[in-house]
C-alpha cells in the first residue's frame, strides 16, 4: 500500500497510508469529534477547502449507505483518520468508506497518531497542511483563499412543492437535511443561490427565509450584508451557522476566528431563557464577537458552555432568529430540533403579514 504524508505549515510531518484519491491537496486542517455520521461529514459543504482529521479512532465500520449524503458532491480537501475499517457491517452499507473518498475524487490517509495531530492543532491553532504521496520540505504558509461559498452553491432555482408555508432556503452550502426537516414540516421549498438579492426574494412572495451554512469567512461575502439585511426586515427569518453569522454582520456585529474551532456531534450550549443545556452538532471555525452585538437591537439566546461564545441571537423588533449550531443535526443529537418546528409555526401563524424595510 501506497504511504501518504501530512505536512503542516508548522513543520509538523505525519504519515499514513493513502486512501481515496491518489493526487496533492492543500487545505486548512481541523477536526471533528463526532462519534458518528462520518459520512454526513465528508458530504457537508462547510468543510469546502479542508483536510478533516476525525478523532473517533475507527472509521468505516458501517460503511457507506446510499441516504446519508448531504451534498451531492463533496468539497472537501482531504481526510485523516486513524484505524481504517475496510470490512463494514450495517444492512444499509453499499460501499466502502474508503470507496466512497475515491469515488468523489478526495484523497486521505489511514493509520495516523490522530490523538497527536489534536494535539498540536490545539497548541498551534488551525493550520494548513499538505496531503501528498511523497514528503515535502515546507508549504506555503497561505491557502487560496476562494469564495467556497461559490464553489458550493446552487446555480439555479431549485423548487419542492408542498402544502404548507413558502420558505426561500438561502443556498450558502446547505445541508440536505436542512432541506428534508423543512419538507418534514410541510414546507414548500425554493433554494436560491447565495448572492439573490432581495428584490428577487421579494418576487417569490415566501411566508420566510433561511439563511444555511457554508463554508468559509463571513467576511468574504460582505458586499452582500445590505440585501441580506433588507431581507431579514422583510421576511420572518431564521439563520444556520454561518446564516447566523452573516445576519449578526448585517446588523454591524462583527466576527473572529476560534483557535480551532467547534467541530462534532456534543457540544453543549446553554438556553438563556430557561437555563436549559442542550447537547448540539457544530461545524464553524467563526464566531460572532461578544462586545459588537448592540443589545438594543439583538438578545443574546444562547451561550457555549465551555468557552461562553454566542450561540444564538433574536431580534427585539423583527422575526429574527439566529443559531450558530445546527438544529436540523444529522445523524444528531435532536436536543434542537424544535427550533425548525416553531419557526414553521412562526411563519404559518404570521401568514401573509409583512415587515416594511428599514
Amino acid at each position: 500500500m501506497e504511504q501518504g504524508y501530512l505536512t503542516l505549515e508548522t513543520g509538523e510531518v505525519f504519515e499514513g497510508i493513502l486512501i481515496g484519491a491518489n493526487k496533492d491537496s492543500l487545505g486548512e486542517v481541523v477536526f471533528n469529534t463526532s462519534m458518528t455520521g462520518y459520512q454526513e461529514i465528508i458530504t457537508d459543504p462547510s468543510y469546502a477547502g479542508q483536510i478533516i482529521t476525525f478523532c473517533y479512532p475507527i472509521i468505516g465500520n458501517y460503511g457507506i449507505n446510499a441516504k446519508d449524503d448531504e451534498s451531492v458532491h463533496p468539497a472537501l480537501s482531504g481526510v485523516i483518520i486513524g484505524d481504517l475499517c475496510e470490512t463494514p457491517s450495517h444492512y444499509q452499507s453499499i460501499s466502502k468508506f474508503s470507496e466512497k473518498l475515491m469515488e468523489a475524487g478526495v484523497p486521505g490517509i489511514a493509520g495516523v497518531d490522530t490523538r497527536l495531530l489534536v494535539k498540536t492543532i490545539r497548541s498551534r491553532g488551525t493550520v494548513k497542511g499538505f496531503l501528498s504521496t511523497k514528503k515535502v520540505e515546507g508549504i506555503a504558509s497561505t491557502v487560496n483563499s476562494s469564495l467556497w461559498v461559490e464553489k458550493v452553491s446552487t446555480k439555479k432555482i431549485q423548487y419542492f412543492k408542498n402544502n404548507g408555508p413558502h420558505v426561500v432556503l438561502m443556498d450558502f452550502g446547505f445541508k440536505k437535511s436542512i432541506l428534508t426537516a423543512l419538507l418534514a414540516e410541510n414546507c414548500s421549498v425554493t433554494i436560491v443561490p447565495y448572492n439573490t438579492p432581495f428584490e428577487k426574494i421579494k418576487a417569490l412572495n415566501p411566508d420566510g427565509v433561511l439563511f444555511s451554512n457554508g463554508p468559509g469567512d463571513p467576511m468574504e461575502l460582505k458586499k452582500w450584508f445590505p440585501e441580506i439585511k433588507k431581507i431579514c426586515q422583510h421576511f420572518p427569518t431564521l439563520g444556520i451557522c454561518l446564516g447566523h453569522q452573516l445576519i449578526a454582520l448585517a446588523f454591524g456585529a462583527r466576527t473572529e476566528k476560534l483557535a480551532y474551532g467547534h467541530r462534532g456531534g456534543n457540544h453543549p450550549v446553554k438556553e438563556l431563557m430557561t437555563g436549559k443545556v442542550k447537547i448540539t452538532a457544530q461545524n464553524h471555525g467563526y464566531v460572532v464577537v461578544d462586545n459588537s452585538i448592540d443589545t438594543d437591537v439583538f438578545a443574546v439566546t444562547y451561550r457555549n458552555v465551555n468557552d461562553k461564545s454566542i450561540e444564538g441571537l433574536k431580534h427585539h423588533q423583527y422575526p429574527i432568529q439566529t443559531v450558530q449550531f445546527h438544529p436540523e443535526a444529522h445523524p444528531g443529537p435532536s436536543d434542537t430540533a424544535h427550533i425548525l418546528t416553531e419557526f414553521v409555526k412562526e411563519i404559518t401563524s404570521l401568514g401573509e403579514t409583512r415587515y416594511a424595510v428599514k
